[in-house]
């Protein structure tokens, strides 16, 4: 049901309330506007005008005539504007070009490690962003918005890596800076873990309100989503899990400076160290416990325990129905879950783990970049940036 109590859904104004009831891609006719917002008919005849000038909208198929001309029915037109999503990783660029829906229409990667620095990778990005904008058939007139991961903590209200220990000269870099100067778009940047959770969200658990998304990869983080938002807390930083000591190691030294930090302990580089040089990189150790090498099981599985510690601490206060597991260890398959299913049901309250599920991502690399473009999406049509956008096309008419 679409709120319209002051303050809600459709307490801004006219054009942007018409346009959110339309974003679920269901056609109406203006009639069904009408009754919905409360507007007069030809108030919804003149913001249909502007959403349509936007390219947001457009006509959609005739409304069943009940005895006179059937009525013209409008719809979300989601192809005709584009986001683009860069999921920037510690050994790994992925970008695409996604319609209004996080549908992507071209896409690319590249092997970049994120140590060669911010300018060599957004440089990346930008030639490839462009080349991919023309094999979509679209323009930089058409690009609304960019979403852009990193694997580092990030002050959201900036964009800014900050003190990211795995990503030499970021610190206090201006990413949405260095991509405006090329785009001329607003430019969204949070952790990648953050936005990983916003796309295996979309895509496996639309109706889950409390998930807790976990990636195990060359660090470890968390994406908490509570009450169906995105908790990023005061500065960004929630879900840092990484650096939480786990109790079993005093001694183990860790990137950040502490010791017995689980990353140090249970990332994929610290299983590849465990194992020496049967596995010299995190994909070795996937293969062997793939190949049933029983030392990499064991070590995995043992990794999932030390993860099970600190999620047990995350149940107790966040109390999630479901806790995914994602990154390049998720691979591992069930060994790594089942360590953390070990502890966490061992020592969480019943309550707690009544309903709750543990599982391994379903949507896998793609989730990052899904996450992108919905961070790009959920703030270039939120009714403030809609509204701003019917301004400015006003503007543009009367000069």
């Amino acid at each position: 049901m679409v709120d319209i109590s002051p303050g809600g859904a459709l307490g801004s104004s006219a054009t942007s309330d018409i346009f959110q009831i339309l974003r679920d891609g269901r056609p109406r006719t203006r009639t069904e506007l009408a009754t919905l917002t409360g507007l007069a008919r030809s108030t919804v005849a003149l913001r249909i005008d502007s959403l349509t000038k936007l390219g947001l909208i457009g006509p959609a198929e005739t409304a069943p005539s009940t005895g006179g001309r059937p009525s013209s029915q409008f719809a979300l037109r989601a192809g005709n504007k584009v986001v683009l999503a860069v999921d920037i990783g510690a050994t790994h660029v992925r970008i695409a070009v996604s319609d209004l829906t996080g549908r992507p229409l071209s896409e690319d990667e590249a092997a970049i490690a994120v140590t060669e620095g911010p300018e060599a990778v957004l440089s990346w990005v930008i030639e490839a962003s462009d080349s991919l904008l023309t094999t979509a058939g679209r323009s930089h007139g058409d690009l609304l918005a960019i979403g852009v991961g990193l694997p580092g903590p990030v002050e959201h209200s900036s964009g800014r890596p900050i003190n990211p220990p795995i990503m030499p000269g970021w610190d206090n870099f201006d990413v949405p800076a260095w991509l405006q100067a090329h785009f001329a778009v607003p430019v969204l940047v949070d952790n990648d873990v953050n936005i990983m959770a916003l796309g295996e969200r979309e895509v496996a658990w639309p109706q889950v309100g409390h998930l807790i998304f976990v990636k195990v990869a060359t660090g470890i983080g968390a994406g908490v989503i509570s009450g169906g938002m995105l908790q990023r807390g005061a500065q960004g930083v929630a879900g840092d899990l990484g650096h939480v000591r786990v109790s079993r190691d005093n001694e183990t030294l860790c990137h950040c400076g502490n010791t017995g930090c689980l990353e140090a302990l249970a990332s994929g580089p610290a299983l590849a160290k465990t194992l020496g040089a049967d596995a010299p990189s995190s994909q070795d150790v996937v293969d062997l416990v793939r190949s049933g090498n029983l030392d990499a099981i064991q070590a995995v599985r043992q990794a999932g325990r030390d993860l099970g510690e600190v999620l047990t601490a995350c149940i107790s206060l966040i109390n999630p129905s479901v806790i995914v597991v994602g990154g390049a260890m998720a691979q591992a398959g069930e060994h790594l879950i089942a360590g953390v299913r070990e502890v966490v049901y061992a020592r969480s309250m019943p309550l707690a783990t009544q309903h709750l599920q543990i599982t391994q991502s379903s949507v896998g690399a793609n989730a990052a970049v899904l996450g992108a473009s919905l961070l790009a999406i959920h703030h270039v049509l939120s009714p403030e940036s809609v509204e701003a956008m019917v301004v400015d096309l006003a503007d543009a008419t009367t000069r």
